[in-house]
């Protein structure tokens, strides 16, 4: 099993990660083809002497007809495709066990190349009469296999961090999820399992791939990255040309508050944190998401809500409020439902736009991690 990765973050820009060998070995060093950009399968086929409308061909292959298999692009020569086999693999994740909800949301475990499990979950925003189509497809994607980052309500955490997922990967889940839905997914959320920007450069990639239109042709605000305040990489993200949308993981309106909940606020404090949001919506035009699960007894004292209240008016914030979603092995409850409406009263009194969010799949574990965990303690 592994242990918690422990990391020292400094006045630096960056986050110095060692992610921790993985007990089972790396099937491939080769890199996937899902993990080349348009220009990067251009440039790629142009120094082994292919005209450019080869890339075309793959391009289609890889995210119109979203084979899995290099044999299978049967317009490409036969000499060709031995060395693409040769440079590069063309693997998937394969989905290890599916949990359905009783409101339609569905979880899926995934086992990559490596052994290692992720998770991603696919939520309808509604329901029709009598079983019709939702009217959208939300998916929850992972960005790490496990999270260093140690969030007290969380269970992506409780094995440790061992890597952080590949671009191929993180887009995988999508191309998964629309298989088994036979459907199109309408919206990502990185809020999976992990912290994605601490996976900033293969997060960026796999925007990339997820917006090109001749990858998934998904539309930049269709993508929202949640985060638990990792300062710098904010900024960093908020220079990024793409219109994609933030959402915080909050959780406490005061140090003293979120600190027992979310120890990244030891290194980086509310104020610092907000500063950065600051210099966020100077620069992206899309509303930011203040996420706070209510955990009774400790972060849903009413007072709480007012602190917060002023906050997500300083930077023109949409707050999401969720009742916590109870994780075995954690020791957290989840407040009454009046209590939860009560919290959100004291927003909508201050002007604030508030979602009281009665999670979907709260009946699934769909709470990040859990169904990862049971998998990986019960193959020690």
């Amino acid at each position: 099993m592994c242990k918690k990765l422990s990391f020292k973050l400094e006045n630096q820009p960056s986050l110095d990660f060692k992610p921790q060998k993985p007990d089972s070995p790396i099937v491939s060093t080769k890199p996937n083809l899902r993990s080349l950009t348009a220009t990067e399968l251009t440039d790629s086929l142009a120094a082994l002497g292919q005209s450019s409308y080869r890339a075309t061909q793959l391009l289609d292959w890889l995210w119109k007809k979203r084979v899995n298999s290099i044999d299978d692009m049967s317009n490409l020569s036969a000499e060709l495709r031995e060395i693409l086999k040769d440079k590069y693999e063309l693997t998937v994740p394969t989905v290890v066990r599916t949990q359905g909800s009783q409101d339609t949301t569905r979880k899926f475990l995934l086992k990559l190349h490596d052994g290692r499990f992720v998770e991603c979950v696919l939520i309808p925003a509604s329901v029709g009469f009598y079983g019709n189509k939702s009217d959208r497809l939300t998916l929850c994607v992972s960005s790490q296999v496990g999270c260093a980052f140690d969030c007290k309500f969380c269970a992506s955490g409780l094995l440790g961090f061992t890597r952080n997922l590949s671009a191929d990967e993180i887009v995988s889940q999508i191309l998964l999820a629309e298989e088994i839905a036979k459907d199109k997914v309408n919206n990502i959320v990185f809020m999976g399992m992990g912290e994605p920007l601490a996976n900033l450069p293969n997060l960026l990639k796999a925007v990339e791939l997820m917006t090109s239109h001749q990858g998934l042709n998904i539309g930049a605000r269709h993508l929202t990255i949640s985060t638990s305040g990792v300062v710098p990489q904010i900024k960093k993200l908020a220079d990024h040309p793409k219109q994609i949308r933030l959402a915080i993981s909050l959780h406490g309106a005061t140090d003293e508050v979120r600190s027992q909940i979310m120890p990244v606020n030891d290194r980086w404090k509310i104020e610092e944190l907000f500063q950065a949001l600051k210099y966020w919506t100077s620069k992206k035009k899309q509303r930011l998401t203040l996420e706070y699960i209510l955990i009774k007894g400790v972060n849903d004292d009413l007072e709480q809500a007012r602190i917060l209240a002023k906050r997500a008016k300083s930077v023109g914030a949409f707050v999401n409020l969720i009742p916590y979603n109870t994780v075995e092995g954690l020791q957290w409850e989840r407040p009454s439902e009046d209590h939860c409406r009560a919290f959100r009263n004291v927003l909508s009194k201050h002007d604030v736009p508030a979602t009281l969010r009665l999670e979907k799949g709260h009946d699934i574990d769909a709470a990040c991690g859990q169904l990862r965990l049971r998998e990986e303690l019960s193959t020690e």
